[in-house]
């Protein structure tokens, strides 16, 4: 079969060449369109079921709410984990599915399961689910501050301007606001007045909640018609909501500006934001799991610099506040930049020990026609581009040449003795390229091979190890299976090509200076161990034990420390500081 391929390309070179380059156009074009980002998806299948308890304590929360919810969803369909924070006011359940669960059918058995607790919860409580987001989620902060509007201001803008625009971007989960004053229309009671016209605390809040409200009026048949009448009660005039009617004492009516005061205010800050140590707005955005970031942010950014033109003069928005594209970006620069540099230290030690620039060039084509291979079939796996898969490549780089230069060495050795051979005893270059490849083929496979099982463990990882390593093992197996295919392809037919001339084989009829020099110094290292066996086999194996050794008194971890270039500072205080 390997046999027949080598013969095949030896054969038919358009064909192969002209699949060479479709295999390097093919993979620009896939390398363009394929996601980038940091590490692949981590996100296990994960629904975050919150619930507003109305200023309940965190006790009350507990007993009264989040057992509730964690008792409905434990017994869910694929459900592995829950877990659940309780605080004063609010409920957090997170509930996490089995790895490859579908997120959209784990919503719903959640959603089905909040439906149940409507008999059982404190009333006026309902849980909600929170929107689908991922494991890194958050990919962009954004500050809103100015010299002259006021923080008022700013959060309308924020909320009603800034976050609709952002919410409507492809691929956006949740956009959070914090910082600023919250508006609202706020009732000054006047205790004295309230008691006076006997109005009660109840009475004003219950005409705070009914007042600036539009109501239908039904349907007025006449004549075959129907009109429909609606009472148009909604408004935002300051003294028009004070004329609110409250209720009737002693014949006179009692509306909302007689006991009352009706003002725009801010809300009771329950958080502070600043950039620069200067009072801000700052939105957080979240995005869907599976998602490009890169594509995201950008597409964001280009919407924000629309709604820039719309802004007030002074309000200043800055979008480099954090921005996990940047750290994406570096990271990808980072491997790539080493991936290039393994290539070219790879160019130059095959230069020196091969001397020739003609198998130097057959011997690195396999590595961009590999990875290049590489990167289709994991874009046809859905995979994406990613510090690991890129890993898994840059780990390859040194093994995808090594089919090719066995290959490349033998068949230059072989048409250097032919050459040498009287011209009438030489055999035509084609059977020397195509013996020379078959000759080797079977070491190259079993290498190769060898080299492939020695990753297969990492498909046996489950969890969130699996999830992260696994990416890497699939896409160095796959790079040196695509190494394989060239070096059974495309390096013979360069090899019969561009080594088989005469000139040529006359100019480089003996190996290189330091091929010699070394081969010269390989001879006498070895003959000098053999002698000395003891002094050899000791000392490797005391090296051996000191390795052992240290290796178990090394520190552990799953990751790497990544630097985002953020600081992030944490500060805990006594209960009820605000």
């Amino acid at each position: 079969m390997l046999n027949k391929i080598i013969n095949y390309s030896l054969n038919n070179k358009l064909f192969v060449l002209l699949g060479a380059v479709l295999l390097i156009v093919g993979g620009l074009f896939t390398v363009q369109k394929m996601d980038v980002d940091v590490f692949p998806d981590l996100t296990a299948p994960t629904v975050a079921v919150m619930t507003d308890a109305h200023g309940m304590s965190a006790e009350e929360v507990e007993r009264l709410v989040t057992f509730h919810i964690e008792t409905s969803v434990n017994g869910a369909t694929n459900v592995r984990r829950v877990r659940s924070a309780s605080m004063q006011g609010y409920s957090f359940v997170w509930v996490e599915f089995d790895w490859g669960a579908d997120i959209f059918k784990a919503r719903q058995v959640v959603s089905e399961k909040m439906v149940t607790l409507g008999s059982v919860l404190p009333e006026g409580i309902v849980p909600v689910l929170a929107p689908q987001s991922s494991i890194m989620g958050e990919i962009l902060f954004i500050g809103l501050k100015s010299d002259s509007t006021s923080q008022m201001e700013l959060r309308t803008l924020a909320e009603w301007v800034v976050k609709p625009a952002i919410l409507a971007t492809g691929g956006v989960s949740q956009v959070t606001i914090i910082g600023g004053d919250y508006k609202q229309y706020q009732l000054l009671a006047d205790p004295q007045k309230m008691d006076f016209l006997g109005v009660s605390m109840n009475e004003l809040a219950q005409a705070g909640r009914s007042f600036s409200a539009n109501s239908s009026g039904g349907v007025v048949r006449d004549f075959g018609n129907e009109y429909m009448i609606r009472g148009m009660a909604r408004s935002n005039d300051l003294e028009e909501l004070g004329n609110t009617h409250i209720k009737t004492v002693n014949n006179r009516p009692v509306v909302v500006s007689d006991v009352a005061e009706v003002v725009i205010g801010s809300a009771v800050k329950y958080g502070y934001a600043s950039e620069n140590a200067e009072p801000a707005v700052i939105i957080a955005v979240s995005k869907q799991p599976n998602i490009n970031t890169l594509k995201v942010t950008e597409n964001i950014e280009k919407n924000l610099g629309e709604i820039g033109k719309s802004l007030p003069r002074d309000v200043v928005m800055n979008t480099r506040i954090f921005r996990q594209a940047d750290f994406i970006e570096s990271s990808v620069r980072n491997v790539g930049s080493a991936m290039l540099e393994g290539a070219l230290f790879v160019v130059v030690i095959l230069f020196l020990f091969l001397a020739s620039f003609r198998t130097t060039i057959i011997s690195i084509v396999a590595i961009p026609l590999s990875l290049f291979g590489t990167v289709i079939v994991l874009h046809f796996l859905g995979m994406n581009i990613n510090t690991m898969t890129l890993g898994g490549m840059t780990i390859a780089i040194g093994s995808l040449v090594d089919d090719a230069i066995i290959d490349v060495e033998n068949v230059y050795k072989r048409l250097r003795q032919n050459h040498r051979k009287p011209r009438e005893e030489r055999r035509p270059v084609f059977d020397i390229v195509l013996n020379a490849s078959i000759e080797i083929r079977a070491s190259i496979l079993n290498a190769t091979l060898i080299i492939m099982v020695a990753f297969i463990p990492l498909f046996f990882l489950t969890g969130m190890e699996g999830r992260m390593l696994k990416p890497l093992g699939v896409a160095f197996i796959v790079a040196l299976f695509m190494s394989l295919i060239v070096a059974m392809t495309v390096t013979p037919l360069m090899c019969k090509l561009l080594l088989s001339n005469e000139k040529y084989l006359d100019k480089n009829k003996a190996d290189s200076w330091l091929t010699v020099r070394l081969t010269s110094l390989y001879e006498k290292s070895l003959e000098w161990v053999l002698r000395n066996k003891k002094k050899v086999l000791y000392p490797t194996i005391g090296l051996f034990l000191v390795s052992v050794g240290l290796f178990f008194t090394m520190g552990r971890s799953f990751l790497p420390e990544f630097n985002e270039g953020a600081l992030v500072i944490t500060a805990v205080t006594k209960p009820g500081v605000s």
